[in-house]
């Protein structure tokens, strides 16, 4: 219905357009409708009319009026269908037609209006594209005639220049590679004169033409040298190319690394047999007495007088070595080298000790090679074996002139090093980096790339801290002590067992000797090395004890076979007294020339330790010679003694000895010698007082005589006693608990000294017992007893008191005859005071017998101090007595 009523309206519509034009034109001189009066949805992108939801908004949501239908149906449909919303109901659509029409006038005035607004510069635009089309037309006229042109040129002239071009680059390249022929035969010639040269062993000048040829490979050989290097270069106006782009000149380098390779190495070996040679001779011309004298003025404090000497044999050295380590620094060897001179050095510690090793005799060689069957090579341990075997059969003397020999070669050789170690840095730190000579003939394709470059051609960056780094003699030093006394403690530990046995003089010797050459490692590094003092002190403290009960065995046998006689005291023991006594406040010389290695105790010392350690023969005074014996002094008091206590002195001279030596062990050395001086104590109290003597030196009795010299023996240790501990206090180690062990030591000595004294009292007093038994039997009043003159008890007793007064006088001293003779009188005078008062006489001859025993008491013991008292006093008792009247 809608399309018939379109149809319908075709003609109405042709009127309106007519109109339309004529508004328009009318209108167009009036300002335009605006566009915002057209609904927006005919500017929509999907705006299509026939889309019945753009067509409803078209229509204001209108619609044509139709026929009714049943009221049924149409009640039904409303029954049954949603509520609709409200609808304007139109006859036709003509008044939208309208509308649609209307807008589209506007939008075309307004098109009209733009187009009217742009119409002057679009034609201008066209105007020039006009103009420009034309110029477009002729141009390309132009360029085909110009087309023309330049073919017929390149026909013509173009094609025959550019073969006369090619045709002199050709004759340039040729005359190029002729020349690059030429360098190449120069430098495989001249790597063939450098080979000779390295060869015939001139490295300086064959690292100065392999670097020339370096040079000439690379291409940048200067001309200036170049042309006084005819052996290299005849031609020197041959231009010169970078020859290291070429494959077959890959061999040649790889050929000159060799070379370089081999610089180094010969380089190498020179420094070696410098520095090798240097220390070989060094070592060689050092003395051993020398060498000890100088570290014991070190040990001293002293001044190194041969330091002198050592600069100047510096400065050869400095002008052998300068040389060789400038080659090795442009050779780039340097640290190779280093490291082969650690290696060798180390060797060459081991092949000091080696050289003086101990080697089998022929005898023993035949009997070892017997014992490896089918003669086949002895293994590694059983040539161990032997050698040490070796070591530990060898004598004191010849094991401390083996330890001499090491110690003093390996000492001069640290000192040496140490020497070579300052030229070495003093050298180097002078050395500069020599461009001309370490330029680089890296190829340009390999950079970058660090496997390609070799490292004799690689470019240092400063030669004196490659030096420096490679030459880290700090750590050489202490590599060198450290193999050196790895090695010798081996052999220390080898012969432990034969070094805890050596005599004193042989153990100080070898203490001191490994002290000086521990104090010379460090000093030279600054190691000490811990290893080798461990084992040294580890046989210190083994050594000590057993000298200790070496000293004791000694002592128990000479004083168990003591005979008790007294012998005269040698020169040679009065001066170990004097040392002893000397060690109150200083040590003596004699002693401090044990651990003296210096050359003149060297030359004496041996002869001289052997006489003062040679043990002395017991000697007994001969009763026919009259001459009195020498006696041993302290301060001024004499002392008669005993072989086993002048034995006893020289032990404590070993004790002392030590004490001065080894000072770190102090406290230990003074507790053994105090068991020493307790052991003779007591075996002294055992064999005399208790009487063994008798056993073991086959005595028959014990006698005043060696209850006396036991008695001097025990003063003269109570005397030296107070020296020893003034020696031992002077130790800075030593502990106040250990002083106050001498004092108690002494007390026991004064103890032991008392209970002689007394036995020699109480033996007289026993004496005296035994005649006031005789005495109580005589009937003094009979007639054969009157006309006796003295009893037989009184001749006993006066004789046993002038025996005891005369061997005491000659043993003791005044002070303890006194004393002793005091107490024997004391005793006898109450004794014999109760002997004579209850003795029974009843007649006047009787007490005149009795009177003539009392006179002749006081006629003997008159000559002793006291005894005319006791004489008196008991004539004065004989006299008192009340005789019976006659009948």
């Amino acid at each position: 219905m809608f399309r018939q009523d379109s149809s319908s309206t075709k003609g109405d519509e042709a009127a309106p357009w007519g109109r339309r034009k004529t508004s328009v034109s009318k209108r167009g001189q009036l300002a335009p409708t605006p566009l915002s009066t057209i609904p927006s949805v005919y500017f929509d992108e999907n705006f299509r009319l026939e889309n019945p939801r753009v067509f409803d908004v078209v229509s204001e949501h209108t619609e044509v009026v139709r026929q009714p239908m049943s009221t049924i149906g149409g009640d039904n449909i409303a029954a049954n269908s949603d509520p609709q919303p409200t609808r304007k109901t139109l006859a036709t659509y003509t008044i939208l037609q309208e509308k649609l029409s209307w807008y589209m006038d506007t939008v075309e005035i307004h098109l009209v209006f733009s187009i009217s607004q742009a119409s002057p510069s679009f034609f201008a635009a066209l105007g020039s594209l006009r103009e420009l089309q034309a110029e477009a037309t002729d141009s390309v006229a132009k360029i085909q005639n110009l087309r023309n042109d330049l073919a017929h040129l390149d026909k013509e002239m173009v094609v025959r220049g550019l073969e006369i071009i090619r045709l002199k680059r050709r004759r340039v390249n040729l005359t190029k590679l002729g020349e690059a022929t030429k360098q190449l035969q120069c430098v495989l010639s001249g790597a063939s004169h450098c080979e000779e040269l390295v060869n015939s062993g001139q490295l300086e000048m064959a690292m100065q033409h392999v670097s020339y040829v370096e040079q000439l490979a690379s291409g940048t050989l200067d001309p200036k040298i170049g042309g006084e290097l005819h052996w290299l270069l005849p031609n020197q106006f041959i231009r010169l190319t970078d020859l290291r782009r070429l494959h077959a000149l890959g061999g040649l380098l790889r050929d000159i690394d060799q070379l370089h390779l081999r610089i180094g190495k010969g380089y190498e070996a020179r420094l070696l047999d410098v520095l090798l040679g240097d220390l070989r001779r060094h070592v060689s011309d050092a003395p051993p007495r020398n060498t000890l004298a100088r570290w014991t003025k070190s040990a001293q404090g002293a001044t190194d007088a041969s330091s002198l000497t050592c600069l100047m044999m510096a400065e050869k050295l400095r002008e052998e070595l300068t040389p060789v380590l400038q080659g090795l620094g442009h050779s780039h060897y340097l640290a190779a080298a280093s490291t082969t001179f650690r290696e060798a050095l180390i060797r060459e510690m081991k092949s000091l000790i080696r050289q003086h090793l101990p080697s089998s005799t022929d005898e023993e060689s035949e009997s070892s090679a017997s014992t490896w069957a089918g003669g086949r090579r002895p293994t590694k341990q059983e040539m161990s074996s032997v050698l040490s075997r070796n070591l530990r059969a060898l004598s004191p003397d010849d094991a401390e002139a083996f330890f001499v020999k090491v110690y003093c070669g390996i000492g001069e050789a640290l000192r040496r090093l140490s020497v070579q170690v300052k030229v070495l840095l003093d050298i180097t730190s002078g050395m500069k980096t020599s461009n001309n000579v370490l330029t680089s003939v890296q190829s340009p394709g390999s950079k970058g790339n660090p496997t390609s470059r070799s490292p004799s051609l690689s470019m240092g960056c400063n030669l004196q801290e490659e030096i420096t780094h490679a030459l880290d003699m700090s750590s050489l030093l202490e590599q060198a002590v450290d193999k050196a006394q790895s090695e010798i403690t081996k052999v220390l530990r080898v012969r432990t067992e034969q070094t805890v046995h050596l005599g004193l003089t042989d153990f100080l010797s070898y203490f001191t000797l490994n002290r000086l050459f521990v104090n010379e490692c460090e000093a030279v590094s600054g190691h000490s090395g811990e290893t080798l003092k461990g084992v040294v002190n580890n046989q210190i403290h083994t050594f000590i004890p057993i000298l200790h009960e070496v000293e004791k065995q000694k002592l128990v046998q000479k004083i168990e076979s003591e005979k008790w006689e007294r012998i005269d005291f040698k020169p040679q023991d009065a001066l170990t007294l004097a040392h002893v006594v000397q060690s109150m406040t200083t040590d003596p010389p004699a002693w401090l020339s044990y651990t003296d290695l210096s050359a003149a105790v060297l030359e004496t010392g041996e002869l001289k330790l052997q006489k003062t350690h040679t043990p002395a023969e017991p000697t007994t005074a001969p009763k026919q010679n009259k001459k009195e014996p020498a006696l041993a002094v302290i301060e001024g008091e004499k002392f008669t003694l005993v072989d086993s206590a002048v034995l006893a002195l020289r032990g404590i001279e070993q004790y002392t000895i030590l004490l001065a030596s080894v000072p770190g062990m102090v406290n230990d050395i003074s507790t053994l010698l105090i068991d020493y001086l307790k052991l003779y104590n007591s075996r002294a109290q055992q064999l005399i007082l208790g009487a063994g003597a008798k056993i073991t030196a086959g005595l028959t009795n014990i006698n005043t005589k060696h209850l006396a010299l036991a008695s001097q023996s025990l003063s003269f240790f109570i005397a030296l006693i107070p020296y020893v501990r003034e020696c031992v206090r002077r130790r800075p180690s030593m502990t106040g608990s250990g002083i106050a062990q001498y004092d108690r030591l002494k007390r026991l000595f004064q103890d032991h000294q008392s209970t002689i004294h007394d036995k020699l009292v109480d033996i007289m007093s026993s004496r005296a017992t035994v005649c006031i038994r005789e005495m109580n039997k005589i009937k003094w009043d009979d007639e054969d007893e009157v006309r006796r003159n003295v009893s037989l008890y009184m001749e006993t007793l006066t004789k046993e008191a002038l025996t005891l007064q005369r061997v005491l006088s000659k043993y003791l001293s005044a002070l303890n005859v006194s004393m002793i003779v005091g107490q024997v009188l004391t005793n006898y005078k109450e004794q014999w005071s109760k002997a004579f008062e209850g003795a029974a006489i009843q007649t006047e001859a009787g007490k005149a017998r009795l009177l003539r025993d009392a006179e002749l008491l006081e006629s003997k013991l008159g000559k002793i101090d006291g005894g005319q008292e006791l004489g008196v006093h008991i004539i004065n008792i004989v006299k008192a007595k009340k005789v019976a009247s006659q009948p």
